[in-house]
């Protein structure tokens, strides 16, 4: 993996970037990921389920937790990357990490899709208060990986009710009575166990997962599921339709919250959302943060 670790610093020099955070995530937070969102994996060659890298332009450090250190341990040997056992005696967290090694004047750089919004607020304030700029709009990763792998797009199928054990239209209504009594009139959902259940759809996007890569808008009149077509047949398309939910690309997410009307509120989980997806909201619009509706 040394090659992969050079071309990465060689990106990271291109951008003025002097560290960069791979973590074991997609653009939805999922603990599993499919193989288009395994960067971390592509770079390290770890294959361990969780895990954080940290490249600096000079050493490079993979944090993991007990479940992984013998199998960390034998697939990091030869890399260049440090073991970082997590929890251990004498081991900083990656947040302790990147203050003490990251000067003033300095740039931290990650992926904000793959980086919760509430977790990348706390770096970008730490770290500010240090004089560390943070970068949240490059894949560096995925600028220098050859021949990544697709996003998937796996076949989509309804659940049927009986199974689900209550409709998606139900289960929609008494979302927006929620969303009502929260005052809000937007509720981003990105979670894709939460959008599953609630539209009573399942896929294959993530290995024995059965979720579907999505976001999903909701308003008082519409609902809005952003996603790849392709996975979706003519009469699940159909059958959605008819509970009201419109089909949209899934990287329109990013230029549609941005059309959100000024002094609107949205509802939405700053632990579960992308810090990407968040800062494209307007700064007019207010964001209501808390647990999931669902």
């Amino acid at each position: 993996m040394k090659r992969e670790l050079e071309l990465l610093r060689v990106k990271m020099k291109e951008t003025g970037v002097d560290a960069c955070l791979i973590p074991t995530s997609d653009f939805h937070g999922s603990e599993y990921v499919g193989d288009y969102f395994k960067c971390r994996e592509y770079i390290s060659g770890f294959t361990g389920s969780a895990g954080t890298l940290v490249v600096t332009l000079d050493e490079a450090g993979l944090w993991t937790d007990g479940r992984y250190f013998l199998q960390a341990a034998k697939q990091l040997s030869g890399s260049g990357i440090t073991l970082m056992r997590e929890r251990q005696p004498g081991v900083p967290s990656i947040e302790e990490y990147l203050k003490t090694t990251l000067k003033k004047g300095e740039t931290l750089g990650f992926d904000g899709r793959c980086i919760m919004a509430e977790y990348a607020d706390t770096l970008i304030t730490q770290l500010n208060a240090l004089g560390v700029a943070v970068r949240t709009d490059i894949d560096l990763p995925g600028a220098m990986w050859e021949k990544r792998p697709p996003l998937s797009a796996q076949a989509v199928w309804p659940l049927p009710v009986e199974y689900a054990g209550e409709s998606s239209e139900s289960k929609i209504k008494r979302v927006r009575e929620f969303l009502s009594e929260k005052k809000a009139q937007y509720l981003l959902l990105t979670s894709l166990e939460d959008i599953a259940w609630l539209l009573n759809i399942r896929g294959n996007d993530i290995h024995c997962c059965p979720v579907v890569l999505s976001y999903l808008v909701l308003d008082d009149s519409e609902l809005r599921l952003f996603v790849n077509e392709k996975a979706f047949s003519d009469s699940v398309k159909e059958a959605l339709s008819k509970d009201g939910i419109a089909i949209y690309p899934y990287d329109d997410i990013y230029t549609y919250v941005q059309t959100i009307p000024e002094e609107k509120k949205v509802f939405l989980s700053r632990s579960n959302v992308n810090s990407r997806l968040v800062s494209s909201i307007p700064k007019t619009v207010t964001i209501l943060d808390g647990e999931n509706l669902t």
